[in-house]
């Protein structure tokens, strides 16, 4: 299958090539280390893939959550992977020659969709660096993504963090978390962001004041 061709030799030298990464623009990627498996199977479980339309992955690095969304079943086609690294994207491209990947910036969508901008998403899956951005300017992002989104869309984002690193906006959207994957280095959580008047999916609890479950 596509998706598992070539995992496990892969593995290491990602790694190493995410570590490396980091260390040359650390602002610019948003973990030291690939997501493990379960973290990704986790992230793509609350995200709703099941919505048909395209779904639109943002920062996915070397590809672990493309593989997830793969093995969950989800058709490459329908897939639209944003990577800012110039190196990532020829990688992405290579491992998954049926999925569109554009190297370009997911802070600056319309731009870096092109003719694709106007386009509505069922699942947005979100793996950027956003903490050193002020507040405001991430409720502003997570915004403009959650309008992107078709009718019962959400927007799936990797943390480390405790609380939820982009707070929810009374009218545009809430936020809600899993627990604490402990298969991960560090340690994470998905948080979901879901618009309003929508409810979000099930196994996950309202999150009004940022705070995550345990």
């Amino acid at each position: 299958m596509e998706n598992q061709r070539g995992a496990s030799e892969d593995l290491g030298g990602d790694w190493a090539r995410f570590f490396t990464a980091w260390m040359r623009h650390p602002g610019k990627m948003g973990a030291i280390a690939p997501s493990s498996p379960r973290y990704c199977a986790t992230m793509v479980e609350h995200a709703t893939t099941a919505i048909e339309g395209p779904i639109l992955e943002l920062g996915p690095g070397l590809g672990v959550v493309t593989r997830a969304l793969l093995e969950a079943g989800v058709a490459p086609e329908r897939i639209t992977s944003i990577e800012y690294d110039p190196d990532f994207a020829r990688t992405l491209k290579q491992r998954f020659p049926k999925v569109t990947v554009i190297q370009g910036d997911g802070f600056d969508l319309d731009r870096t969709l092109g003719e694709r901008a106007g386009m509505r998403f069922s699942a947005i899956l979100f793996a950027i660096p956003i903490l050193s951005l002020p507040q405001d300017r991430r409720q502003a992002l997570f915004a403009d993504y959650v309008g992107r989104l078709h009718p019962g869309g959400n927007l799936t984002q990797l943390s480390y963090l405790p609380t939820a690193p982009v707070k929810p906006v009374p009218g545009l959207f809430s936020v809600s978390s899993t627990r604490t994957v402990w298969a991960n280095i560090p340690p994470a959580r998905v948080w979901i962001y879901t618009p309003a008047g929508a409810e979000p999916k099930a196994e996950t609890a309202p999150s009004a004041a940022g705070k995550a479950r345990p």
